[in-house]
């Protein structure tokens, strides 16, 4: 096996223990996939791997539950360098409005997380995380369940993640709104920004 392609395994390999530790709590192996540097980009949450794990921490003791599953990748690897894209859903659970009061529902977002890699000490680690949020949907638990959404409230949020950041802010998160979706001037730039750092370009966070 040539050597790119053994890179290419290890950084899959890295992408796959961040969701399954993630998932699992396992902080202190989770802490490990990450550079020094590391910086998590989400919705609910953009700065630094540690305050990441502290914040994560702090909403699984209020019962917040986000869960995420992982599908093909293509990764591009230039030196000690790489950018990963891999297909993912993020799957959160929550209480919204319905016809009857309070319906628990699952929200599930599709999209591809675009990761910036970096060798450190001899191994790839996660030096910055960038979703993409395709489109997601809502449903509640129990079928018979009559959805009452604020469609005021909803339509005032991007597209590609509209019910994930529904269910946030009624937990109390404040949302970032301009994420890279599917399309657009965003994503085209996020994606300039990783051939930029492929070449040797600063990391432009």
């Amino acid at each position: 096996m040539d050597s790119a392609m053994t890179d290419k395994l290890l950084i899959r390999e890295m992408v796959e223990r961040w969701a399954v530790w993630r998932d699992a709590g396992d902080w202190e192996r989770f802490a490990t996939v990450w550079h020094p540097d590391g910086v998590m980009m989400a919705t609910w949450f953009q700065g630094s791997f540690r305050d990441f794990i502290r914040v994560t921490q702090e909403g699984w003791s209020k019962g917040v539950s986000i869960l995420h599953f992982l599908g093909g990748s293509a990764i591009d690897v230039a030196g000690d360098r790489a950018i990963a894209q891999t297909k993912m859903t993020i799957s959160q659970r929550g209480v919204v409005e319905g016809t009857a009061g309070p319906v628990l529902c699952d929200v599930v977002c599709t999209g591809r997380f675009h990761d910036f890699v970096i060798r450190h000490e001899g191994e790839w680690k996660l030096i910055h995380r960038q979703p993409i949020y395709e489109k997601d949907r809502i449903d509640p638990v129990d079928p018979s369940a009559v959805l009452k959404l604020d469609a005021q409230a909803l339509a005032a949020f991007p597209e590609g993640y509209r019910h994930l950041a529904y269910i946030q802010t009624r937990i109390g998160y404040k949302v970032k709104l301009d994420m890279p979706m599917l399309k657009g001037p965003v994503v085209e730039e996020l994606y300039r920004r990783g051939e930029r750092w492929l070449k040797g370009g600063a990391l432009e966070r």
